[in-house]
């Protein structure tokens, strides 16, 4: 089941689509193509603020056993799931791709923890 046709909101026409065409209505490739790329542009921006979330973590958090948290990661990927089946998103793309992500954020996590920690020792 799809959720209705949304309106894609770019922040160069915030109020409106960018000429883009909402997918139930597109009639060519094109623009096809322009609503993916705007589309795009937006996950990248929201996955660079939480990127910044996470690099928030890395720098509250007390020891490096902390940053993996399985808890916490079967809760997200609950919650995504959840939000998923509302929107319309097939679970077969929802969940591989947050586990993905949730994989590489620890990565990074890990990384910047370090880095704090070493600036702080200097």
């Amino acid at each position: 089941m799809n959720a209705p046709a949304k309106s894609l909101k770019s922040e160069a026409d915030p109020a409106g689509r960018d000429g883009v065409v909402p997918a139930a209505e597109c009639r060519s490739m094109g623009e096809v193509r322009a609503g993916i790329d705007l589309l795009d542009r937006q996950l990248v921006a929201l996955m660079a603020a939480r990127q910044g979330y996470i690099g928030a973590a890395a720098r509250i958090k007390a020891r490096l056993e902390d940053v993996r948290d399985e808890a916490r990661i079967e809760d997200v990927v609950s919650k995504v799931l959840a939000a998923s089946e509302a929107a319309g998103l097939s679970k077969r793309i929802a969940e591989p791709v947050w586990r993905e992500l949730i994989e590489r954020s620890i990565e990074h996590e890990h990384d910047l923890w370090r880095s704090f920690r070493i600036r702080n020792e200097v």
